[in-house]
């Protein structure tokens, strides 16, 4: 990738030898952290070298009479003013300069100090704009005709304000496996960042259920990334998420891909266990009969905390354990605890996060003496 601001911006921390030097520095690293429990190769997926991020979010800097997108500087010491950033797609890569034009033109810009941008692999985008004002009337006036002529979705925020002109959600499209997908992606909610390594990803899951007829258990399901291709190899799921946005979210996903097998819970993983333990009772789980379902394998995607001891326990009870991290030193923490009763036999990396120094991992477990 050739940035301009390498050495500068603080989003890109790796670059000195380049794409493949930084895989592969990530890729050393992690096969040493993580000899205690793996010995055997880890599979390692890439990213597109430029333009992979569908989600970004940029500083709006105000310079005399002038507006700028900005990113914080490497070393913490201020800011850099950018005028592009090829980590983004080609379809926001095109839009940023002509939006930022627009905005001053139309002079929407007093008081704005982000944007973010969230598009579709087929270039639909959905642009936050974020203020520290109240937005009127003529705002959206303006806002609607910028959103018009440049063909977008835009979302004016402000403190406890959200204006949305058009929609808040744009719609992906993913290839995992040689099959399509279809998800609904809400502007402020968690969504994988770089959609060609979460197509790998994804699929990398698929690859290593073991062949059965039995029923799925996911904790931290968001809106679905995994819950729906999974449907298509379990007799049934079982999905838990704490976020209402993101189930609701997952509820329409599993609509759009005409899936019917999934049962959606709102609660956290610690409600979850203890609602199955009888601990204590939940009203949001009064028509889900867990005893009815044949669950073998459990499916975690946490967030960089990774999973408590009680959830990683609880995960011990299945015979197979698959889990995706975004944080390496949290998953080997949980592999101390997993490791007394199961054995780690697959292992992969996926880059999601190019020039960085964070990579994506992937776990399977199966229990010892299966």
């Amino acid at each position: 990738m050739d940035c301009s601001y390498f050495g500068e911006c603080g989003a890109c921390k790796v670059y000195d030898s380049g794409y493949t030097g930084q895989l592969e520095s990530k890729v050393a690293l992690n096969k040493s952290r993580f000899l205690p429990y793996f010995k055997g190769d880890i599979e390692v997926f890439s990213s597109p070298e430029s333009h992979y991020r569908a989600r970004s979010e940029f500083k709006i800097w105000h310079k005399e009479n002038e507006i700028f997108y900005a990113m914080n500087h490497q070393e913490k010491s201020g800011i850099v003013l950018i005028d592009a950033c090829p980590q983004v797609n080609e379809h926001i890569a095109a839009l940023m300069p002509k939006l930022l034009e627009q905005i001053k033109e139309k002079k929407i810009d007093f008081k704005l100090f982000g944007a973010d941008f969230l598009s579709s692999s087929e270039g639909e985008i959905v642009v936050s704009l974020l203020y520290h004002r109240p937005l009127d009337e003529e705002w959206s006036l303006v806002a609607t005709q910028i959103a018009q002529e440049l063909g977008i979705y835009i979302i004016g925020r402000s403190r406890k304000q959200k204006v949305v002109i058009g929609q808040d959600f744009i719609t992906e499209k993913l290839a995992i496996n040689q099959e399509n997908y279809t998800f609904k992606h809400i502007e402020n909610s968690f969504t994988q960042p770089n959609p060609r390594v979460n197509e790998k990803m994804v699929g990398w899951a698929l690859n290593m259920i073991t062949p059965t007829n039995g029923d799925l258990l996911e904790l931290y399901c968001g809106a679905g990334n995994f819950t729906i291709p999974f449907a298509k190899h379990f007799d049934r799921v079982l999905a838990t998420e704490i976020s209402k946005s993101s189930i609701n979210a997952a509820k329409e996903n599993m609509s759009l891909n005409d899936v019917s097998n999934i049962e959606f819970v709102r609660m956290s993983v610690e409600e979850f266990v203890s609602a199955l333990d009888g601990v204590r009772e939940f009203r949001r789980m009064k028509d889900v009969d867990v005893s009815n379902y044949n669950i073998s394998t459990i499916f975690v995607d946490p967030p960089r905390s990774g999973m408590d001891e009680t959830s990683a326990r609880f995960s011990m009870r299945y015979s197979e354990i698959l889990y995706i991290s975004c944080n390496p030193e949290t998953l080997y923490r949980d592999l101390e605890i997993l490791t007394e009763t199961h054995d780690v036999v697959s292992m992969a990396l996926f880059d999601q996060f190019p020039y960085t120094h964070h990579a994506e991992m992937g776990v399977k477990l199966v229990r010892r003496g299966m």
